[in-house]
């Protein structure tokens, strides 16, 4: 008996979806069933949306972060104080950073870490970008908003011992628990790193 299964543009369409990270089988059978089940699903509409995106979006050339234009919104910010430098890793970590409201200086992206295992080197990155914007604009402070893993400590202090060179502040962001979590569900590392960056209270 031959096996039935939904028509070839549905399918088509499911193996489009589940190239995206974090959708699997189900959720991608159930996003294209929606598209063509649900009254205001207008796929077409969906559809032009992201054919627009692949044109109109594009890195910032001075820091790395999403950009309409050749600048993106903070690089074009005269508000911004312009020797604060904060040093991240993917051009996502820049929005969590702006919602706190706590940081108006400018970012660089270094589009990863480094990372041995995964064949990615200091050459990988954009290390020498963030050295020439170092050299060519006043910097008083130099923010290392970098992971708290293995790959994250690594990069931070390669970077730390390169900046050593300008007269220049370096600054790790400080790391321990979380609002709201206890000591016992704390590891030693992160315990450790809340005590070391401890503020005064008092």
């Amino acid at each position: 008996m031959k096996r039935i299964d939904y028509p070839e543009p549905i399918r088509a369409v499911v193996a489009q979806l589940r190239r995206m990270p974090g959708i699997g089988p189900r959720s991608a059978q159930r996003i294209a069933l929606w598209m063509v089940t649900a009254r205001n699903a207008r796929p077409g509409e969906i559809a032009e949306a992201i054919t627009e995106l692949e044109g109109a979006v594009r890195s910032c050339k001075t820091c790395g972060f999403f950009a309409s234009g050749e600048l993106c919104e903070v690089c074009t910010d005269p508000a911004r104080q312009s020797d604060l430098l904060c040093v991240v890793e993917t051009a996502s970590d820049v929005l969590p950073l702006e919602r706190t409201g706590a940081f108006r200086g400018r970012y660089h992206v270094l589009g990863g870490r480094i990372a041995p295992l995964d064949h990615v080197g200091p050459e990988d990155l954009s290390i020498d970008q963030l050295l020439q914007r170092v050299r060519c604009n006043p910097t008083g402070e130099v923010i290392l908003a970098l992971g708290a893993d293995v790959e994250g400590e690594a990069t931070a202090s390669y970077l730390a011992a390169l900046l050593k060179e300008f007269p220049l502040e370096v600054s790790r962001i400080a790391q321990g628990l979380p609002a709201g979590g206890g000591l016992e569900h704390a590891d030693e590392l992160t315990l450790n790193r809340a005590l070391s960056g401890r503020i005064k209270w008092v």
